[in-house]
């Protein structure tokens, strides 16, 4: 039971530390827009390229809810494999989104396999009835 207990609130702080920096990188998208376009752009491609970027910031933001659905709901607040996977992307995505924000890197990746694993658990729970852990 310590090990379940130990990854479930390290779970919590890496989905919240991981949100933070979405919401940061809300913030500050105009520098990383323009650090993905070329030295010259028209207004237009900025347009375009904030466009992409809101709409994957709030794809993202959707997938957080699916996740912290399946999280509070105790769908997978206990699976201990869903845990340790969530622990992993989200701390990897909260560095990498930092480097993002901090760096000016370009916008070129997109990961959801935290939220589909938890999509995946919500199947074998409610539908398959099976139990979560």
């Amino acid at each position: 039971m310590g090990r379940i207990s130990g990854l479930v609130p390290s779970r919590f702080l890496t989905l919240l530390a991981h949100l933070v920096v979405v919401i940061t990188l809300f913030w500050s998208r105009d520098s990383n827009i323009q650090a993905c376009l070329p030295l010259t752009f028209t207004p237009e491609e900025y347009e375009k390229q904030d466009i992409q970027l809101v709409a994957a910031l709030s794809v993202t933001l959707v997938l957080f809810a699916v996740e912290l659905a399946g999280f509070f709901s105790g769908v997978s607040m206990f699976n201990s494999t869903q845990n340790l996977f969530s622990i992993g992307a989200h701390c990897s995505a909260s560095v990498a989104l930092s480097f993002f924000i901090f760096e000016r890197w370009e916008c070129t990746m997109y990961c959801a396999l935290p939220a589909v694993t938890e999509m995946a658990l919500f199947i074998s729970v409610f539908g398959l009835k099976k139990k979560p852990f």
